[in-house]
């Protein structure tokens, strides 16, 4: 299995808590795209196998017109080897698919569907006007619910994003944003905390006093609340923000938990190949000129075997599944196997981490998974980086 991500790098406006790379203005859109388009016949001979997802993130994809979707939907099969049935996702904002928006003929969600996009990703993440106003969102809660609405008419695969530990988000209006989430009957939701990034306007604001300071223990208690809810309406959080409903998994996101290959086209875009991680740089302008003079704007890494093991670490064990203790010995050898149950016996002991047996009905035995129990789901992170392996000092 392998994954194209394009990025598409506008945006109508700057949430105040967004660091990925975007422009708010469009000026450039229309060359962008073409240079997308170019970047991907440059790639095309990148050893990435049969394409089963795509993916278009942001910035904000639901920018894009019908003809420039078209156009890079184009240029992706006639270079690419795709699955009879791939996972072709859209990360749409709510105001882009409201009535409004669709009165002055922007892109509406038939047209989606039309041209070949089979799941949206909806960034809704509040459901209370006040929460999208500190968070600098172009929506309104009215466009949140239409567009959903609108959303179930054509697509089946649908997920919706939310945010919690917001300043002033209390467990009860938390509590009100899962249940509205659900009662939306959408088989997919991923829920994020909310986190302070360097050079943001939600850092510079807090820093002066504007906005209160995003509280550890308020986040972690609105999680659990979100574990239990969605628990009970039949979600399955298979991953640490993710929750859907059986047959509803992302599977370009399962691509990066598990360890699989994805091209990454457009600026700021990461590549990933099995050994080498490989990203464009972060400038439109730069981006397009360097492409247009058939020049691929990027820098690699080779990651190293120390690496290889801390990224699988990190990345199962935000999983359901968790860490395979024979691929563990299989990929990295027994003295990291050994390594790892060390480093984790302080968190067995906690009860945050445990080791399940499971049957593995192909090599007809069990096989020992060590997987984050719901006592440590929300320190996963944290629980993940004390198995890395640390360079002497």
């Amino acid at each position: 299995m392998s994954g194209i991500y394009i990025h598409i790098p506008f945006c109508k406006q700057a949430c105040h808590y967004c660091d990925f790379h975007f422009s708010t203005t469009l000026k450039k859109k229309g060359k962008l795209v073409d240079a997308l388009c170019k970047e991907l016949v440059l790639r095309k001979d990148e050893p990435i196998g049969e394409v089963q997802t795509i993916y278009f993130g942001g910035g904000t994809p639901s920018l894009l017109s019908s003809e420039e979707l078209e156009k890079l939907f184009k240029t992706i099969y006639s270079n690419y080897t795709i699955s009879e049935a791939p996972e072709i996702t859209l990360e749409a904002n709510p105001d882009d698919l409201s009535t409004e928006a669709l009165a002055k003929g922007d892109l509406s969600v038939k047209s989606m569907k039309e041209v070949g996009i089979n799941r949206l990703s909806i960034g809704i993440q509040s459901f209370f006007e006040e929460d999208l106003k500190l968070l600098n969102r172009v929506h309104s809660v009215d466009e949140a619910f239409e567009c959903v609405e609108m959303a179930k008419e054509h697509f089946d695969n649908i997920s919706i994003d939310l945010i919690y530990g917001i300043p002033g988000l209390s467990d009860v209006r938390w509590l009100e944003n899962v249940h509205k989430a659900i009662a939306m009957d959408i088989p997919h939701i991923s829920c994020y905390a909310l986190t302070v990034e360097p050079k943001t306007a939600l850092k510079a604001f807090i820093e002066k006093g504007i906005i209160p300071a995003v509280e550890d223990d308020v986040a972690q208690n609105q999680h659990e609340i979100l574990l239990r809810e969605t628990e009970k309406a039949g979600y399955d959080n298979y991953e640490f923000s993710n929750f859907g409903k059986p047959g509803f998994y992302s599977q370009n996101n399962m691509g990066y938990w598990q360890g699989k290959t994805y091209l990454g086209i457009g600026p700021s875009a990461h590549s990933y190949d099995g050994d080498q991680r490989s990203w464009n740089i972060a400038n439109n302008s730069k981006y397009i000129d360097e492409i247009e003079a058939g020049i691929l704007p990027s820098e690699q890494e080779r990651l190293s075997s120390k690496d290889k093991y801390n990224e699988y670490v990190m990345t199962r064990l935000r999983t359901q599944w968790g860490i395979s203790l024979d691929e563990v010995r299989d990929l990295f050898g027994k003295e990291r196997h050994d390594y790892m149950l060390e480093q984790a016996q302080p968190h067995i002991d906690t009860g945050y981490l445990a080791i399940i047996s499971s049957s593995d009905s192909a090599k007809k035995n069990s096989i020992e998974q060590l997987i984050v129990t719901k006592k440590g789901k929300f320190l996963s992170d944290g629980i993940a980086s004390d198995l890395f392996l640390i360079e002497p000092a």
